[in-house]
């Protein structure tokens, strides 16, 4: 089952390469060129990406002051960022997904490097049995065994470029495949080449050196990445640094110099690729942030105005009020005064003396 699935998925990847072979009749440049379509399919799934990645870089200071803030408080912290990311439109997993893409791509075309009869050429296991059978007639020696036989439909496809005015013709879909690019033979690897050096010429020094650029190059786009998404020096992004070019390195040595290509061009097109959208995004994010920044201004001040008409109404209203009650009192002051002289006064006087008999007195209080 997974055997069919990766078939079909190597379909697509295979005509590609196979358009490109035709059109150039250069292995390296088929693979080129390949590499460079699909950059630029995949580019449109991750522009959101590069985009939210570079705003979280920008967020990095109101992040480390939420961790601060409430590094006791993990929940808290949690839905504090998750606000964080609401407010700023930001999805930290956008661009996780789209980040595994060129890995599916990478196997796809190691299995078509690696069996060229069977997915660049799209031919039949009958048909390739067949060819090996014509081959073996004219001297071919199948490989058994060990890495050898891993790579048996690279071999058996030199011998048929080799001799192809045998097999012309004989056996549809068929192609003259040549993997020579620039001087050098991209079916071999660069770990069975180094007892050659001294005397193999150009031809192995470009095979051994293509790893070594690779390297470089994945380094160089490392160091780019890390810079652009804002990461910090620590072990763990020091270690990542190294441990993916050393990763390219060794598997440049063991695998088939036409898979070099590949990283050195996809490499290469994936540094352009990062210098040209930081700076497009970079504009971008300068010109929301601006925009946002006016409309804060804006309704800071709107706030303000309201808040100063509240306070306006509500002082309005105060002092209506207090001019009513003041009215009020004055007109029933005389009134009490009056009652209030006459309930007292007049009757505890005495002479001159108005509270000689104090204020409940009352002359008729014990009559019958």
């Amino acid at each position: 089952m997974f055997a069919q699935l990766g078939y079909y998925i190597c379909v697509p990847f295979a005509w590609l390469t196979r358009v490109f072979y035709s059109l150039t009749g250069s292995y390296g440049l088929a693979l080129i060129l390949f590499t460079l379509v699909v950059k630029l399919v995949i580019l449109p799934f991750q522009l959101k990406g590069k985009k939210s990645m570079l705003r979280m870089n920008r967020m990095q200071g109101k992040m480390k002051d939420i961790q601060t803030r409430y590094a006791n408080n993990k929940q808290r912290q949690q839905e504090e960022m998750a606000n964080l990311y609401a407010q700023e439109g930001v999805n930290p997993m956008s661009g996780c997904l789209w980040s595994f893409l060129p890995f599916p791509i990478l196997i796809a075309l190691y299995a078509i490097i690696r069996q060229p009869l069977r997915y660049l050429m799209g031919l039949s296991m009958d048909t390739i049995t067949a060819i090996s059978d014509a081959a073996a007639k004219l001297g071919y020696a199948a490989a058994e065994g060990g890495q050898a036989a891993a790579y048996e439909q690279i071999y058996l496809a030199k011998f048929v470029h080799q001799h192809w005015s045998s097999f012309q013709g004989q056996f549809d879909g068929l192609i003259n495949l040549d993997y020579n690019f620039l001087g050098m033979d991209l079916a071999s690897q660069g770990s069975t080449l180094f007892k050659q050096i001294t005397t193999g010429g150009w031809p192995v020094i470009g095979v051994l050196l293509l790893p070594v650029i690779a390297t470089a190059l994945q380094f160089l786009m490392t160091v780019v990445s890390m810079k652009s998404s804002g990461a910090a020096a620590n072990s763990q992004s020091k270690m990542m640094m190294y441990l993916m070019p050393l990763m390219t390195l060794w598997m440049g040595y063991i695998l088939p110099a036409a898979l070099c290509v590949y990283w050195i061009a996809n490499t290469a097109f994936s540094v352009i690729q990062e210098q040209l959208l930081n700076k497009r995004f970079n504009k971008i994010l300068d010109r929301e942030e601006t925009e946002k920044e006016r409309a804060k201004r804006e309704a800071r001040a709107a706030k303000m105005m309201a808040s100063r008409e509240r306070m306006l109404q509500q002082q309005q209203q105060y002092e209506k009020a207090k001019s009513g009650n003041n009215g009020n009192k004055k007109k029933g002051q005389p009134s009490k005064k009056a009652e209030k002289r006459a309930s007292t006064n007049e009757n505890g006087r005495v002479g001159q003396r108005p509270y000689a008999r104090g204020r409940a007195y009352s002359e008729h209080h014990y009559e019958e």
